[in-house]
């Protein structure tokens, strides 16, 4: 009875017309497949008398086989029709495949973390959701700071336990500070954010990059050596840096950063104001008082640390005067880009 199934299973395989992937699948699923009539074949080899497996075996095998040979030549078959069909002009040059391009952001990030890891900078991160310790207290922020007001800073919750996304990377340096001994040398990128109205000017969240130095004799000429090397890295030799006095909680002395207008060669425009001047970053040295709070010695040790938002350096770079442009994902935008890298 077996060998009968056989044979009229063999003729139905040579029988089978195979012409398209479609019928090469039913085809496998019908004689090979876990459930298919071959499988089932073997599976009655049990009740055929012993003095028979043998023979019936070999002949279950011769099945197996011829059914496998058949799939994989029409398998072949099918595949040679497909690579020489008609319509289907090998000659012809592949399409292009478009490249992405890098975020302006990100491209200036990159940028100004080389220029400083070639000084010895390393980089340093930390949480973007902080506590008020390492946000204000140990920046040396008062009580009584306007930084400290909901109309200023987004506050996860306030009371006796204070948590805010982060204002600044200041408090990655903080973390730093706490957690290594000097000689201390490292940058803090990341987004922080501000409670402000969203303008071309303005926007709720952006992005920083924040160095500092500490180590015994730092003064504030290695601090103005520092940013000069930096302005002639990002913006080229003839760049000049000019200090005007200012005030941070966490340094003292302060300074805010203006780097020579590289649109007009500081001969004065619209960009600049015709002053001649772009505003760039702040800076100072250390207040001993965040050095005691992280728990560095003042007496032993001094530094200096500086700030600049990646948004405004972005800005002078390719001349973007909106900032929502670099949030929005107009592919417009970010098409301009196409192959800029640094």
């Amino acid at each position: 009875m077996v060998q009968e199934n056989i044979e009229q299973v063999r003729k139905e395989i040579v029988d089978f017309a195979i012409s398209n992937e479609q019928t090469l699948e039913q085809f496998r699923i019908r004689f090979l497949g876990s459930k298919g009539i071959v499988k089932d074949l073997f599976g009655e080899l049990k009740t055929v008398p012993n003095e028979e497996k043998r023979a019936v075996g070999q002949l279950l095998n011769e099945l197996r086989q011829l059914a496998e040979e058949k799939l994989a030549t029409a398998k072949e078959s099918l595949e040679n029709q497909q690579s020489n069909a008609s319509d289907v002009d090998v000659t012809r040059p592949g399409e292009p495949i478009p490249f992405g391009s890098r975020h302006p952001l990100s491209l200036v990030r990159s940028e100004i973390i080389a220029i400083f890891e070639r000084i010895g900078y390393t980089v340093s991160e930390g949480p973007e959701i902080e506590d008020d310790w390492h946000n204000f207290s140990a920046l040396n922020f008062p009580p009584e700071h306007p930084a400290r007001d909901m109309q200023d800073t987004f506050f996860i919750e306030k009371g006796e336990r204070e948590i805010a996304l982060r204002t600044h990377t200041s408090s990655v340096q903080v973390r730093v500070m706490e957690s290594s001994k000097p000689p201390i040398r490292t940058i803090s990128p990341g987004r922080v954010y501000r409670n402000e109205a969203i303008s071309a000017r303005a926007h709720c969240f952006f992005h920083q990059i924040e160095g500092l130095y500490i180590d015994k004799n730092v003064s504030f000429a290695d601090l103005k050596q520092t940013l000069d090397y930096f302005a002639k890295s990002l913006f080229g030799e003839k760049a000049r840096i000019r200090l005007r006095p200012s005030y941070f909680p966490f340094t003292e002395p302060s300074a805010e950063v203006d780097v020579s207008c590289t649109i007009c060669n500081a001969k004065g425009c619209n960009v600049c104001k015709y002053t001649g001047w772009l505003e760039i970053l702040g800076c100072g040295m250390v207040d001993p008082n965040v050095l005691a709070a992280s728990g560095i010695d003042p007496e032993e040790y001094t530094g200096f640390a500086f700030g600049m938002g990646i948004e405004r350096i972005a800005q002078l770079k390719f001349k973007v005067n909106d900032l929502r442009l670099y949030s929005e994902n107009d592919v417009r935008f970010l098409k301009q880009f196409d192959g800029v890298n640094f």
